[in-house]
């Protein structure tokens, strides 16, 4: 089945943006590139999306897309440095919110603050923490999912398959050792 084939059907809990245009260009991007998905969202206003594994830069090309594609209202965040003048305005527009990596401090406590402010909020993380392969996640998404009393839903990028995949959904138990 192509991107273009493929219905949109979400729960009407999760928060909704953009408009036809949008919708069109993302579902173009995707199409052009070959890419499916399958998707599980949970019906709840709220969630912490852990995508994983990060390994490209194309990565944020086809969540974007996906983001526009969809009309979802998905957050993410980013380093500072992906925001340029140029550019920041796109990617705050999709939903990204530029993060100080070299002062990470407070990052969960803003996070949770955010979840807890706002009615509907979804948060889209790579619990990598960077594109690098590592040997263990950050704790971060975990401990923003626990604090704010939000699941986590996961995500990936197969490459190979050219598919984006989303779900299955857990609650966190307050065992960060058993849960990941």
């Amino acid at each position: 089945m192509t991107t273009a084939e493929q219905n949109f059907i979400f729960p009407d809990s999760l928060p909704r943006r953009g408009n036809a245009i949008g919708r069109w260009l993302g579902q173009t991007i995707l199409r052009l590139g070959g890419w499916r998905y399958q998707v599980e969202f949970p019906d709840t206003p709220k969630f912490l999306v852990a995508g994983a594994p990060h390994t490209s830069n194309w990565d944020a090309v086809w969540a974007i897309a996906f983001i526009l594609a969809t009309g979802l209202e998905i957050h993410f965040m980013a380093k500072a440095e992906a925001f340029p003048s140029w550019a920041g305005w796109f990617l705050r527009s999709v939903g990204g919110i530029p993060v100080n990596r070299q002062s990470p401090e407070g990052l969960v406590e803003q996070m949770v603050n955010e979840f807890r402010s706002r009615e509907k909020f979804v948060l889209v993380l790579a619990p990598e923490g960077t594109r690098k392969k590592v040997e263990r996640w950050k704790s971060g998404f975990y401990r923003i999912a626990q604090a704010a009393q939000v699941p986590i839903v996961l995500a990936y990028l197969d490459y190979p398959k050219r598919t984006l995949g989303i779900g299955p959904t857990f609650q966190t138990t307050g065992d960060m050792e058993a849960d990941i």
